[in-house]
């Protein structure tokens, strides 16, 4: 199935990088698979009967923010603090072999970025945490999270005064990620990366190959995404996934970085981690 993958990417022009969480795993990151999965992540969240859906809410940045600023202020700091696993510089010197690609993910934490994929390469369809915004929000304009730091007490897991503000009304500020039962949540820089990838898949109908790379079916936002795009635009659709890998031509039980290095050896890529 490896070679078969390779092929399948080598034949046609156009690559089509889908990423759900296990994306990151094997730089170390959690995938908050299941209650358990994301109670060990997040102790306090397990104390409180919390599971990831209902935490990832922004109800509690207006009943709680201190414990919401915990919660995205530690991830925040994981993310900045994590490099991207040798996969993702090795799929991307295979993207750029191909005369276009482009970067589907659900992922809020900026890996691809960090792996030298260009911002215009790439639709964050749940938004990003290195962005926030106002939490009513008080008008459409998001701004750069750099610069903030969120110290929290680790004992209680609450994060300390003073919270991220808004930049034009002095309101409480919230990362710019599409939480669960979200209706606040300001798309603009969204928009802007759809339209992009709109042009992409244009350019690309007919001639395109898709490769998945950790998108289960807790949140389905990816995998249902990439089905979709197979169907409608003539794609072949591989699947990485080690736990769910059915329903698509091409299925690879592994994780991320071992099927890139695999299919990257095929195709004589090796890739270089950068640091």
């Amino acid at each position: 199935m490896v070679r078969e993958a390779a092929e399948a990417i080598e034949k046609r022009d156009y690559l089509l990088i889908t990423a759900g969480a296990g994306m990151g795993v094997d730089s170390g990151l959690p995938d908050f698979r299941g209650k358990e999965g994301f109670w060990r992540a997040y102790p306090i969240a397990k104390k409180l009967g919390l599971s990831f859906a209902e935490l990832a809410n922004p109800i509690w940045f207006h009943q709680d923010p201190q414990l919401a600023w915990a919660f995205y202020g530690h991830r925040l700091k994981l993310y900045r603090e994590t490099t991207p696993h040798r996969g993702f510089f090795q799929l991307l010197q295979i993207a750029r072999r191909k005369r276009d690609f482009f970067v589907f993910t659900s992922n809020v934490d900026g890996q691809f970025q960090k792996a030298g994929f260009g911002e215009e390469k790439i639709y964050e369809v749940h938004g990003s945490i290195h962005y926030l915004q106002c939490t009513e929000p008080c008008c459409q304009e998001i701004w750069s999270a750099d610069g903030v730091e969120i110290e929290i007490d680790e004992e209680s897991f609450r994060a300390r005064e003073p919270l991220p503000r808004c930049r034009y009304c002095g309101r409480l500020a919230r990362p710019n990620i599409l939480m669960f039962s979200d209706w606040q949540w300001v798309e603009k820089r969204a928009e802007i990366q759809r339209d992009y990838f709109g042009s992409f898949l244009n350019r690309a109908a007919g001639n395109l190959t898709i490769i998945e790379f950790g998108a289960g079916t807790a949140v389905p936002t990816v995998r249902l995404t990439g089905e979709e795009i197979a169907r409608s635009f003539g794609a072949t659709l591989i699947r990485v996934n080690p736990r769910e890998p059915e329903g698509a031509p091409i299925s690879l039980a592994m994780g991320a970085r071992e099927a890139i290095e695999k299919i990257g050896e095929i195709l004589g890529v090796e890739g270089e981690e950068r640091r």
